[in-house]
């Protein structure tokens, strides 16, 4: 159960969702709390951090395994190619970039989010406008 303010935000930082992969809870617990602290997340926006999660989860996996297997491989036919998994990033970093201008996390959409309540036009410990 979220604790809701008057207007809308969270109040309570959430626990991530148990079905999150292991990158996608850690990115949750760096970026919740400043949406929370900043005023910046209603309980009916929660899917979109989720999906925001999920995919730098889904990034950091493809990328451990370009990491292991290297970017491109030859095929069986001699052929060298792009591993697959580096489609897998492109599109994981893509969405996630995506989802966090939506989310006001990157600098040039931080000051256009208002999200779940307005703000208070100063800055909290984290330097998010609130």
């Amino acid at each position: 159960a979220e604790i809701k303010s008057l207007d809308g935000a969270l109040s309570k930082v959430p626990t991530p969702p148990a079905w999150l992969p292991t990158h996608g809870k850690t990115e949750w617990r760096r970026v919740v709390p400043q949406l929370v602290a900043g005023r910046k997340i209603a309980a009916h926006e929660l899917g979109t951090v989720e999906s925001y999660c999920l995919a730098v989860a889904n990034m950091r996996q493809a990328e451990a395994i370009i990491a292991k297997d290297g970017p491109t491989y030859i095929s069986p036919t001699g052929e060298l190619k792009r591993h697959p998994a580096t489609t897998l990033v492109k599109e994981a970093v893509e969405a996630s970039r995506r989802l966090a201008a939506e989310l006001g996390l990157t600098p040039a959409s931080r000051t256009k989010n208002s999200g779940g309540a307005p703000g208070e036009g100063e800055a909290n410990e984290f330097g998010v406008d609130i």
